[in-house]
């Protein structure tokens, strides 16, 4: 009897329990459904605006001047005179006397070439007067035909006589003036190596000097970037190229300066290593100053960044580079607020932007943000940005 309670009692409790959380459950109040909310992305936007605009390819280069030359006497001698021009960094110009050579003994040299052709002028007349007589004693057969084949030789030999020593004055007339050495072009001292009373030799260079009525830049292109520039290789015929302007940059003492010139040629070949095509261009009268302009002349020597001006690409999109996907295609965020994928026509990759062609509907925006898992359709929300703050405060256009 006793074993049954044993059994029963805890069975008896266990129902009653269930009986309990039973009545609770339906008395207490119902549970409400509700459907968990989902945070939506938000993504930067911009509006699509088509424009006109100007490609420009981004090249380097080193100022070199359009000539360079040796100063080089053509006669040996004393230096008796230097220009105070003749200094390493000094200016001058055509036809300044930049160097005297002591010239006493080409001063004499002229005066016994004249003396000497004055000779020969004279043994020359002398000459032609015996050969008329000998002519005229010949015709009436007094005297002998020796006598006028001498005439005749002496004649010939006093004008050869007299032919050289023209010729001897000419010569010393010419090293007396290169007694005085003159500036061939306007331009500037690089260096010099000579001062007054040292021995000037023939053929040995005092100096080197270059030109400054224009200076020129060689920039490398690469070959795919010629696409965005008015250039033509110099053909056969001769036809000239064209001329695209081009801007150099440069920091000098301090500040960021700008110049303006023009591509004049193209050199003749592409290299085979690099690829590259070396544009040259040239800006006029470097050392110029123009009236109100604090800058600082284009010297020789000097590195500057170039931005050559190609055509004018029309009804184009600049994006920013991060917004064009690898396979060439640009996220859209319809008037619904969902993301789109949209083949577009690239027209150029530039470091910090793409210009692209694509057709938007009203209400569409291109997305600016970085989004690495893209699904089509998905609803975003959007934060509108300006230009500036889509491309960065930096960016260069």
């Amino acid at each position: 009897m006793n074993d049954r309670r044993k059994v029963i009692a805890p069975i008896a409790l266990l129902a009653g329990l269930m009986l309990f959380a039973a009545g609770l459950v339906a008395t207490g109040p119902g549970i409400e459904r509700e459907e968990a909310s989902r945070e939506l992305l938000t993504v930067r936007v911009l509006r699509p605006v088509a424009e006109d605009v100007g490609l420009r390819v981004r090249s380097q280069g080193t100022v070199e001047p359009r000539t360079e030359s040796a100063l080089i006497p053509e006669i040996s001698g004393r230096v008796v005179e230097l220009s105070p021009a003749l200094v390493s960094g000094g200016f001058f110009e055509q036809g300044d006397v930049l160097l005297r050579i002591d010239p006493r003994d080409y001063e004499a040299n002229v005066a016994r070439a004249r003396a000497r052709l004055a000779r020969a002028a004279g043994e020359m007349e002398h000459a032609r007067r015996t050969l008329a007589r000998q002519a005229d004693l010949a015709k009436r057969s007094v005297n002998s035909g020796a006598d006028y084949d001498d005439a005749r030789r002496d004649a010939a030999v006093s004008e050869a006589g007299f032919a050289e020593a023209r010729v001897a004055l000419d010569q010393a007339l010419r090293d007396l003036e290169r007694t005085e050495i003159r500036a061939p072009f306007d331009g500037r001292v690089r260096d010099e190596n000579i001062d007054v009373g040292q021995f000037a030799e023939r053929g040995r260079a005092v100096a080197t000097l270059y030109a400054t009525d224009y200076v020129e830049v060689r920039l490398p292109i690469p070959d795919h970037e010629l696409a965005y520039l008015d250039l033509r290789l110099r053909g056969p015929d001769g036809a000239e190229s064209a001329a695209p302007a081009v801007s150099f940059r440069a920091h000098f003492a301090g500040a960021e300066h700008v110049w303006e010139g023009r591509v004049v040629r193209t050199e003749g070949e592409i290299d085979s290593r690099s690829r590259m095509v070396n544009v040259v261009a040239r800006v006029e009268d470097p050392y110029a100053h123009e009236e109100g302009v604090d800058r600082p002349p284009l010297a020789v020597g000097l590195f500057v960044r170039a931005e050559i001006a190609g055509p004018v690409a029309e009804s184009v999109i600049a994006v920013p580079r991060v917004a064009l996907r690898e396979d060439g295609r640009l996220l859209v965020v319809d008037r619904d607020g969902r993301l789109r994928l949209r083949a577009v026509d690239v027209v150029r990759r530039e470091r910090d932007r793409a210009l692209v062609r694509a057709e938007f509907e009203s209400g569409e925006n291109i997305c600016v943000s970085p989004v690495q898992v893209v699904v089509e359709g998905m609803r975003v929300n959007t934060e509108m940005v300006t230009r500036e703050q889509a491309f960065g405060e930096d960016r260069r256009s």
